[in-house]
Order: structure tokens, then sequence, then C-alpha cells
């Protein structure tokens, strides 16, 4: 790929992020009513203004807003990051026990009250960005507390890693699952790569030792039990003592576990991990790009036994797609992931990106019809994927230029 490539790449990026997520984002999404930010809304952008409001939506906009006023110093995205930094504080932190409620009605009150691991690690990557893009020292000891709280009450002293689900209290819960479609197991793939995410993210702003052993033993636990070492994918539900309970995989969380193992060994600055984390980055991307991309450069959603069984492709794989395929070129010098990472930007382009209503579709079928049915905006969807997705690629690709 020539340096005029690398260029247009970056540009075709960026035209996008300022074209078209930041101002869908900034002036879409503002509960002028209630405070904070709506709950949902359709693919056609109708507002369900009593639709409840999530943590993961939530930290995600605070997560979001902080990166790009960071990114460009745009006063909207300080605006934003305060809203949502308060509205967080102010609705969603429990008073009581610690942590934050899963979810909250559109007027602020508690629906879901139990500690789901994965949202704290969120809120903690969250507030972690917060601090880094304004200094606010409340944020970093919210973050603090927040990691004792897991640390206290959801880690495995026996086996290792971090339970599920805790109720409000933060004792275990009975059911273990994050959502309808997830298994009832103790731990998975997606609550420890989150957790790796956060605590990275954390690990920058604090590097206090007892989180640099945790940040550790997190790529410990991916090299093994999580990855599949006859696969080369990531196995997504285990019992208490690690072993597996699924055999089907997501391309979309191998791709993006790939480039960010490789963060948090850095971050670390730690040659044992950098090598464990680089190692199985390139199996993952390897296996992605071979298994899971298609010819016309959509990632398709999920696999069993070296075969898709869902061709479908969603927006968040598309996104961890072009900045784990770059992430693999940084580190082989392998064109073809470059070329991989150019061809899944061009498929976003065609496909995903709403023209009409603004933002990126969630869903794309195999012939490349979207999903109407599927929101722009709730619990599940906002801009955390395509906005890094972007903020990534635009560093990296220049970082590449520059040689």
């Amino acid at each position: 790929m020539t340096v005029e490539t690398i260029q247009q790449f970056s540009e075709s990026v960026k035209k996008e992020l300022d074209n078209n997520l930041v101002p869908f984002w900034h002036e879409r999404i503002i509960d002028a009513e209630h405070g904070g930010f709506i709950g949902q809304m359709s693919n056609e952008g109708k507002i369900d203004p009593q639709a409840p409001k999530g943590l993961i939506l939530n930290a995600r906009l605070l997560w979001t807003f902080s990166a790009l006023h960071r990114f460009t110093q745009d006063p909207r995205s300080l605006n934003m990051a305060q809203r949502a930094y308060e509205y967080l504080e102010d609705y969603f932190w429990d008073r009581e026990y610690g942590g934050t409620f899963w979810q909250v009605d559109f007027q602020g009150h508690p629906l879901d009250d139990k500690k789901k691991i994965y949202g704290q690690a969120f809120y903690i990557y969250a507030l972690a960005e917060y601090y880094q893009a304004f200094g606010e020292t409340s944020s970093l000891q919210r973050a603090k507390e927040l990691f004792d709280l897991i640390e206290t009450h959801s880690r495995d002293q026996t086996y290792g890693g971090y339970i599920e689900v805790c109720n409000r209290n933060w004792t275990v819960a009975e059911d273990l699952r994050l959502s309808e479609k997830d298994m009832d197991e103790k731990k998975s793939m997606n609550n420890h790569l989150h957790l790796l995410e956060a605590y990275t993210n954390l690990y920058r702003i604090w590097p206090d030792a007892p989180l640099r052993e945790r940040l550790k033993e997190l790529i410990d636990i991916f090299e093994k039990p999580i990855a599949d070492s006859a696969s080369g994918h990531l196995f997504h539900f285990f019992n208490e003592a690690w072993e597996p309970r699924s055999a089907n995989y997501t391309f979309g969380h191998d791709i993006e576990a790939s480039w960010l193992l490789c963060e948090a060994a850095e971050v670390l600055n730690d040659q044992k991990a950098m090598s464990q984390a680089q190692d199985l980055a390139r199996r993952l991307a390897d296996v992605t790009l071979y298994e899971g991309l298609d010819e016309d450069g959509g990632l398709c959603y999920e696999g069993e036994a070296g075969q898709v069984t869902d061709s479908n492709r969603e927006w968040w794989p598309q996104a961890e797609s072009v900045v784990g395929f770059i992430n693999a070129y940084e580190r082989s010098g392998d064109p073809s992931f470059l070329n991989a990472a150019q061809k899944a930007w061009d498929f976003i382009e065609e496909h995903f990106i709403d023209r009409d209503h603004g933002d990126w579709f969630w869903r794309i079928d195999p012939t490349g019809r979207p999903d109407p049915a599927e929101p722009k905006v709730s619990q599940w969807k906002g801009p955390y994927h395509s906005v890094r997705a972007c903020l990534e690629t635009i560093r990296r690709l220049t970082q590449i230029e520059q040689g």
C-alpha cells in the first residue's frame, strides 16, 4: 500500500468521523426533558422518550465524548462529557453499596440494580478517559473505588478471574447472564475482555502495583484458558474452574481482543506480557482474516468448528476489524493485514453508513441489506465502537505514514 493510498484511507475515516458520527452523537441524543441522554432511537430516528437508560450506553457516551475532546478539543465534546459524567454520578451510582446500577428508567429511578461486572468495567474505562481529558480528580477517585469493589467482591480467589454478576449488595447473583442471549455461567470471555480494557486505561493514570498484577493476570488468562490453542479462537463461556461451556466464537471479539491485548502489554511495558500478547494477537488476526472475513470485506458474525454459522454483519465487528487488522500489520509488517483493514473500511463505507438518517446501521444481511428493525441508539448501540475505530485508525495510519 503506497503512502498516497494510506493518506486517502486516513482522510476517508476522518471525513466519516467529522461529517457523520460526531454531528449525530453531539446533536441527536440529548434528553432535554428528563436529563442525560435518550435511551432508544429507531433506525429512522424516532425517539422513545420513556425508554429505559442503560449503564453501557451511558458509560460508553462518557468515554466517547472524553476521547473526542482529547482528539479535537471541541467544546461540544467537553459539554457532552460533563453531562454524561454528572448523569452517571447522579442516577447510576449506588450511594448505599457502591458501584453502578445496570439500568434506570427514563426518570433515573433504578430498574435493574445488579452489579454486572461488565458494566462496572465500562464505567472504569470511561472514568479513566474522563480524567485524561479533563484532569477531574473525582473521576480518578471513583475509578479507584470501583476497582477495589470489583477486586473485593468479584475476583475468584481460588481459580482466578472474575464472576459475572453480583446483586446490589455485591453478593454473587443467581442469574449470571449479561443478557438474554448469554449462557448462565460464572465466567465469560467478554467480561474479562472489557476488564482488561478498563484496567489498561486505569493503569495509564494510576500505575498501582496490585492493578499491575491484575492486568498481567488477565493477559495470562487470555493466553490460557480463554484462547483455544486448537482452533485459534476465544472460548466464550466457562464454569467457575475455567472449563469451557461453549464451542462457538464471534469473529468480532477475536479481532477486538487481538489489539486490546497488545495495548495492555504496551501500557504495562513488560516484555513477557508483550511477547504473550503479540503471539496471541497474531493467531487471532490470522484466524479472523482467513475464516471470518468475506471476499467483499465484511466480517461475518459467528462461527463454530472452522465454519461460519452466522454470516450476518453487525456494525461493531466491522469497526473492530479495521483496528485489529491495522494492529496486526503494525506488529508483523504483513501487507495482507493492511489490505484487509482497507477492504473492511470500504465495506463500512459502502454498506453501513446511513446517509439518510445518520450514524451506522446495526446489522447488514449477507445480501447487503440493512435491518431496519434494529435501533440506532439503545442500551447496546452507541458510538463507542465506531468512533473509537475512527480515532484509532487515524492515529495508527499517521504513524505508519510517518514510518
